[in-house]
């Protein structure tokens, strides 16, 4: 790529190679760092806030926006007097140093009764606001400089390679968090490398600065040039604001959907993503405009349009080993589309700020859109069915009123049958959505659905809870049956047994996660269950559709709010047992089952009690974790894998860490007992140091 750049430069400009050398590896550098300085940041504060989505939501809103304003200072600064730019952006680069380490300061820690939007917003701008604003401004001002050392058009031309070297810096950061860096590091050590590797990029911005006031322009030809250019139109700008912003609005809605309602598969975001900044690298490489070629791309495009709008209605019956490579293959083609119509509507160099500014635009449009707007207005998660038509629409407005001439009848009328086509699926999804479901609820947390199942003629009718392919109890519906205990919670199961044997008579019993409640069926007069909730909604859902905790004999309590933090407030609960349940999906809260959770959790049991661990999940390999942490406390961890021997259990694994000699030693515990296998490499989690990568199935 950096060939490509050098290439075309006339003997004369040979000794312009090192600039271009320099502003390329500025851009890279600086792109590398925009999209590590996310996790890593993100990954400090998660325990603080309750780990939950809208944690990693909220960075997201703020980073999206952060970026817009860096395009904007981009755009401002490109049009101030070379020598002002400069000494604006020396100031602010060295003052971006007081910043660092970028290391969240105790003192944003709440006390867990504030809204955590705006604590979250402030920490994020104090700790990482002004580095993030000036690496996300880097690209497209370096860019300008570029142009403007540059007269001859042929070479201004090759200046968009440079965003697709901004991306290839892109794509390289987010892959490398999870694979590479997350495996090996803390998060002290990743905050203070990236720090290092910042001082590293002030240096070479610096210097990319001081070449850029240069100059080596002749007057009569910079006028020469800057006359056959054409200013953007309105129309061009809301055609560069909808590409980007429905490109973002898909790669957004895919993600959630492969993660939430086909395969819970821990990393799979980092896929949409990649294969997002893909086609930006692929569309902008090329110098010209012939690497994208409409006549290719739009057919097989809409091909994967009508391909994804059948599979919303046959997700529950298709593989996610089909499902998946379906919805990624059709992003990889939406948005080629989309970046290649960007790449064929980008103006001429003179402009390119106020094109990255407004693509910026577009993109933080279609993430708020997905993260903030969706949720309150759908029930369900209908931005993919919309943005697929939108794109369909997209498609024929660019095949008719664009360039009919060049492609003739046929694209126009695919484009009009692809609609009619995801029209019909998105009706019949409608439908499918609503089969089998009662209640269906959207917020902050997700999507939940309340189904009215009967597996077959002979079984009872039973109400389940799910939130997106994941089944969070079931009740049968049945007055005489709906005391039955269900799904993960039977009394062979490891909780079963703990409850059974641990201090059975007047027992204090936590959980976190309340899910329909179903361990309420076991509370007696006398006994004390007090459930943690995050989501006000499962709460009231639990309540108007089951009736676990309606019907215990127990005493219940609910507690609204993340679980660690609300435990971290209470004084000690004296529970017999604390089963934490938490960990059925791919999005597990890691800062639950940390040495500093376990220590909390330790707090609140009584010495001879004991903490449960829920950790059936397909996916992850949770049980040898949670061995490691009860090993560095002198404690003894149980893992319980249960076959169900009846149609309404699941089979379900749990760890149970205990002192109690007496359970121990119980015949019918050790039983049970299965051998936790050792993962070669694997260390105790910490909220400083843990991934997911390691403990794949």
């Amino acid at each position: 790529m950096l060939s490509k750049l050098f290439s075309g430069l006339e003997d004369a400009q040979k000794g312009r190679r090192a600039t271009i050398f320099l502003f390329a590896s500025t851009i890279l550098v600086s792109s590398f760092l925009l999209f590590l300085v996310q996790p890593i940041i993100a990954k400090q504060i998660l325990p603080w806030f309750g780990g939950s989505v809208g944690v990693w939501t909220t960075c997201l809103m703020f980073f999206q926006l952060a970026l817009l304003g860096g395009y904007a200072y981009s755009d401002i600064s490109s049009r101030l007097k070379p020598h002002v730019q400069f000494s604006i952006h020396v100031v602010l680069l060295v003052a971006s140093l007081a910043s660092l380490p970028i290391i969240a300061g105790a003192m944003w820690k709440p006390d867990g009764g504030d809204e955590p939007v705006l604590p979250i917003l402030g920490l994020l701008t104090v700790t990482v606001g002004l580095p993030y604003f000036l690496l996300s401004s880097t690209g497209p001002l370096v860019q300008s400089w570029f142009v403007r050392e540059n007269t001859d058009p042929a070479t201004s031309q090759r200046v968009y390679r440079f965003f697709a070297l901004s991306n290839l810096g892109s794509l390289a950061g987010l892959l490398a968090y999870p694979f590479v860096i997350e495996i090996w590091t803390s998060t002290r050590v990743q905050a203070w490398s990236w720090s290092v590797t910042y001082v590293i990029f002030v240096v070479l911005c610096a210097a990319s600065a001081i070449c850029s006031l240069r100059t080596r322009k002749i007057k009569v030809q910079k006028e020469a040039s800057q006359a056959d250019e054409t200013p953007p139109s309105i129309g061009d700008y809301m055609l560069w604001l909808l590409l980007s912003a429905l490109g973002s609005l898909l790669l957004m809605a895919v993600s959630i959907h492969i993660t939430q309602n086909i395969a819970s598969i821990p990393l799979l975001w980092v896929l949409p993503l990649s294969l997002y900044l893909l086609t930006f690298i692929v569309c902008f490489e090329w110098s010209g405009k012939d690497g994208y070629d409409r006549r290719i791309w739009i057919p097989p495009m809409l091909i994967a349009i009508c391909g994804m709008s059948w599979g919303l209605t046959a997700n529950e019956g298709t593989p996610h080993l089909f499902a998946v490579p379906l919805y990624c293959i059709g992003l990889f083609f939406v948005c080629m589309f989309c970046h290649g119509e960007l790449s064929h509507a980008r103006p001429a160099p003179r402009y390119l700020t106020r094109f990255y500014l407004v693509l910026s635009g577009g993109g933080a449009l279609g993430g708020l859109f997905v993260v903030l707007i969706a949720p309150k207005l759908f029930n369900n998660y209908w931005e993919l069915p919309l943005g697929l038509v939108a794109c369909a629409l997209m498609a024929l407005f660019v095949t008719v009123r664009l360039h009919r001439r060049s492609l003739g009848p046929v694209f126009p009328i695919i484009s009009v049958v692809t609609i009619g086509i995801c029209c019909f699926f998105i009706n019949s999804y409608g439908n499918f959505m609503n089969q089998e479901t009662i209640n269906s609820r959207r917020s902050f947390f997700g999507v939940l659905r309340v189904r009215q199942v009967q597996l077959n003629d002979n079984q009872e009718l039973r109400f389940q809870l799910m939130h997106g392919v994941i089944m969070h109890g079931e009740q049968f519906v049945s007055p005489n049956s709906r005391s039955m205990v269900t799904s993960y919670y039977g009394g062979s199961s490891g909780v079963g047994i703990a409850l059974s044997k641990i201090h059975p008579l007047d027992q204090a019993v936590g959980v976190i996660g309340l899910g329909t409640g179903t361990l309420a069926a076991y509370g007696e007069a006398g006994d004390r269950f007090r459930f943690y909730e995050i989501n006000p909604q499962v709460i009231e859902i639990s309540k108007k559709y089951f009736h676990y905790l309606a019907d215990s004999r127990a005493k219940i309590e609910t507690a609204l709010g993340d679980a660690r933090l609300v435990l971290e407030r209470e004084p000690p609960q004296q529970f017999d047992i604390l089963a934490i349940d938490a960990f059925s999906s791919d999005a597990i809260p890691v800062h639950l089952i940390t040495r500093e959770a376990l220590k909390i959790y330790l707090k609140h049991i009584k010495p001879d009690g004991a903490v449960v661990f829920h950790v059936s999940n397909r996916y992850l390999e949770l049980a040898p974790i949670v061995k490691l942490l009860a090993d560095e406390v002198g404690m003894e961890a149980v893992l319980i894998n249960d076959k169900a021997k009846v149609p309404y259990q699941a089979n379900s694994d749990w760890v149970i860490v205990t002192k109690n000699r007496e359970f121990l030693e119980d015949p019918e515990v050790d039983k049970k007992r299965t051998k936790i296998n050792k993962i070669p490499g694997l260390l105790p989690w910490s909220d400083d140091f843990n991934n997911l990568f390691i403990i794949l199935k």
